[in-house]
């Protein structure tokens, strides 16, 4: 038997989730996925992880996983991501990740887990005044998504202080890429991310991508955002599950990105460039609330954890992406 403790995985059937679990089986912890799969797919977890099929907010259930299976961390991604879905339906988005976070924190704390992960979201600085964004700058979201996500860290700050429970929430900045080994990625219909729609539209599955914005405050007129590949997030919450474990007494809220940014324009070129194939560019006018440029400062992680990432090239998030896309036709066509 593993010394490493048993880890549960809520949303391990989904996109981050998924690789998550990977990176754990690989660092040989043991893991339990609980998935509701409204987003995720069964197939996405691996044959010899245990699989509960049912809801954060089932509190008999949860609590009977966690004890079923000695669980000492939570590794918590279960939850929805649109940020335009959320300001149309905020109260989808106040149920389904601040309510059901609320269950699921209060289930471990019942049961005794001591260590607790969040999949939380640079979006919770809403529209920053200074770029690369580092942890102390004021979080004002601009969006329920993102607000979901705060009363998140709120939540776990109270009861980290009023538990024997520590925590880490990793503010991710724009995730994209997949499993260098083919063995995940990501698989959600109708994704709203912009390598992801780029690479289905090389692929023939869209017809163009729409550029929202050409007219922002940055060398080419479109939005700069910090792409960070799967595998070297999924690999910085293992580090951060063996920073919490190693000191119990201490907290992380750490960016998760590169600090680097890379403009619209320059992601499709790069997409033309991996598939050789140019995607047609729609240019649109800007959506609300989005901001010129979000890029990390991600010194704070890197000094805090051993965390070097492996693929922290675009053009590699591009081709990791357009292989998992090529795999999910021959999937979908089987």
């Amino acid at each position: 038997m593993s010394e490493k403790p048993t880890v549960l995985v809520t949303g391990g059937a989904g996109y981050i989730g998924s690789h998550a679990v990977l990176a754990l089986k690989d660092a040989g912890y043991g893991v339990v996925v609980i998935d509701n799969l409204v987003t995720g797919f069964r197939w996405a977890v691996p044959d010899d992880v245990p699989f509960v099929e049912g809801d954060i907010a089932d509190q008999v259930l949860v609590e009977a996983t966690l004890r079923d299976h000695g669980v000492r961390a939570i590794m918590h991604f279960a939850g929805s991501v649109v940020v335009p879905e959320s300001v149309e339906n905020p109260l989808k988005y106040y149920h389904n990740n601040s309510a059901k976070t609320r269950d699921l924190i209060e289930s471990a704390v019942r049961v005794g887990v001591p260590h607790f992960i969040f999949s939380s979201t640079a979006a919770t600085y809403g529209t920053p005044e200074e770029s690369p964004v580092r942890e102390d700058t004021p979080q004002r979201p601009i969006n329920p998504y993102g607000m979901s996500k705060l009363m998140t860290e709120y939540m776990l700050r109270d009861v980290s202080a009023a538990h024997p429970m520590n925590f880490c929430a990793l503010r991710y900045f724009n995730v994209a890429g997949a499993d260098p080994q083919g063995r995940t990625g990501q698989s959600t219909a109708g994704a709203t991310h912009l390598i992801k729609v780029a690479v289905e539209a090389a692929l023939g599955k869209r017809e163009s991508v729409a550029v929202f914005g050409t007219d922002f405050d940055t060398p080419d007129g479109t939005g700069v955002r910090d792409y960070i590949h799967v595998s070297d997030l999924a690999a910085a919450h293992v580090l951060a599950l063996e920073a919490l474990t190693a000191d119990p007494e201490r907290n992380h809220l750490l960016n998760c990105g590169y600090g680097r940014g890379f403009s619209v324009l320059e992601v499709l070129d790069a997409v033309d460039r991996v598939t050789n194939m140019p995607v047609k560019r729609i240019m649109a006018p800007r959506r609300a609330g989005d901001p010129a440029a979000l890029i990390s400062d991600n010194r704070a992680i890197m000094a805090r954890f051993p965390w070097q990432p492996r693929y922290a090239d675009l053009d590699t998030i591009v081709a990791h992406a357009l292989a998992w896309e090529r795999q999910l036709s021959d999937r979908q066509a089987g």
